[in-house]
């Protein structure tokens, strides 16, 4: 059970803080709820580029490394489709440091031409090296077009098209900062050897004096219910074919969440998932394969991917993989292999918990969602998985005509 406590402050940050005095250290957590799917259409891949951005300076600090460095602190950022999250971690008798760096940053950006062209360039690079050149970098682009047609997870975090922000100007990105990266848009959440009177005297010392936005009220449009199964073929300069699969599933907070969880785990998490065992180790018919889900926190995919062996023609791979898919739906699993999924899954959370950086995400996620202590009731809802409802939830996701299927040919 973790401990914490809750307050926000007059400008609308929200604040956890969580007490952990067997630690010398401390973790500031800034999440801010923008992600990818709250750009225009017109020009995504916004909210990476800020991720580089807020790296960049803000108005009274030009290089945000430095005093965090010298303090003693490290950092880092990532974007997702859903948010977008940036945490120091510092001895905590310096904590005011990163109070000071992280408000700095929320306050205004520095907004200089040249740091715009410089991460402007790093993203561009970003984009070319692991979407354009790598081998199969493109696969999932042409995939969450295919999957979604008006939700914005139609498009990735590094966004659907180079030009967009290679032509971004300035008032584009001032817009987007001053629209999202507001102190009411976002959670403050504090782990480490910190008491909450601390922390509130430092929030509201160095976050409190910042205005609040407009509220940012979300109004995405919903991916209606895929009625018939869509297919692409794609022809690349790859090792080998790749089949990938994926069917539409619910979003973070559906009753089915943790059984779907589990499922992608039962089929193709790790040497002795089903998918493994049958299709590589006995059929020898995938090099590699996996099933996973992304977790997003409106409706997601479910994903089966895997190259196929050379001479493995495709229409066999697909028919593999849809009979263990029809297994999964007709037969209930036997317990014994329900609770080792159910056994793994908490193991990684117990160990995830371990260190003050995870908590400090997790309490920052599961405030977003709806309340921090959702975190506390993580393990039960696993626990009450049954083989029964694994399969209803196999039933309910995979029908035929709610999958997108890629078929992605070598030309070799």
């Amino acid at each position: 059970m973790i401990q914490f406590e809750k307050f926000e402050l007059d400008n609308g940050l929200k604040v956890v803080v969580h007490q952990d005095t067997s630690t010398p250290m401390a973790v500031v957590n800034v999440l801010y709820n923008v992600g990818a799917k709250d750009e225009d259409p017109k020009q995504t891949g916004f909210a990476h580029l800020f991720e580089h951005l807020m790296f960049g300076g803000s108005v009274n600090i030009p290089v945000y490394d430095e005093p965090l460095q010298r303090a003693g602190g490290e950092n880092n950022a990532y974007t997702t489709n859903d948010l977008t999250n940036y945490y120091c971690q510092i001895p905590a008798e310096n904590i005011e440091t990163a109070f000071w760096l992280e408000s700095d940053r929320m306050l205004s950006l520095a907004f200089s031409e040249k740091s715009l062209e410089v991460q402007r360039k790093v993203v561009c690079e970003e984009f070319k090296e692991h979407y354009i050149n790598k081998p199969y970098g493109d696969a999932w682009h042409k995939m969450r077009t295919l999957a979604y047609t008006q939700h914005p997870y139609r498009w990735m975090t590094i966004g659907a098209a180079l030009s967009h922000v290679e032509n971004a100007t300035m008032q584009d990105v001032k817009d987007f900062f001053f629209r999202f990266y507001r102190p009411n848009n976002a959670i403050l959440v504090v782990t480490g050897n910190v008491t909450t009177d601390q922390v509130k005297t430092l929030a509201e010392k160095w976050f409190g004096p910042i205005p609040a936005g407009e509220p940012y009220v979300r109004n995405l449009p919903a991916e209606p219910e895929q009625l018939k199964s869509k297919t692409l073929d794609v022809r690349a300069d790859v090792p080998l074919d790749m089949l990938m699969m994926t069917w539409h599933m619910g979003d973070r907070n559906d009753k089915y969440y943790h059984a779907t969880d589990l499922l992608t785990e039962v089929m193709g998490g790790g040497a002795s998932s089903r998918l493994y065992e049958q299709l590589i180790k006995v059929k020898q018919i995938f090099s590699s394969i996996e099933c996973y889900h992304f977790g997003t926190i409106d409706p997601g995919l479910l994903v089966i991917e895997g190259k196929l062996v050379k001479g493995v023609t495709m229409s066999v791979a697909e028919k593999a993989i849809l009979d263990e898919i029809e297994h999964i739906k007709n037969e209930i699993l036997p317990l014994k292999e329900v609770q080792k999924v159910i056994n793994k899954t908490e193991s990684l959370i117990c160990f995830e918990d371990m260190s003050i950086m995870n908590r400090a995400h997790s309490l920052a996620y599961y405030e977003l969602l709806g309340d921090a202590s959702l975190m506390n009731s993580e393990l039960k809802k696993y626990q009450e998985v049954t083989p029964q409802l694994i399969q209803e939830t196999a039933q309910r996701i995979f029908k035929d005509t709610n999958r997108n299927t890629l078929y992605y040919y070598s030309k070799n």
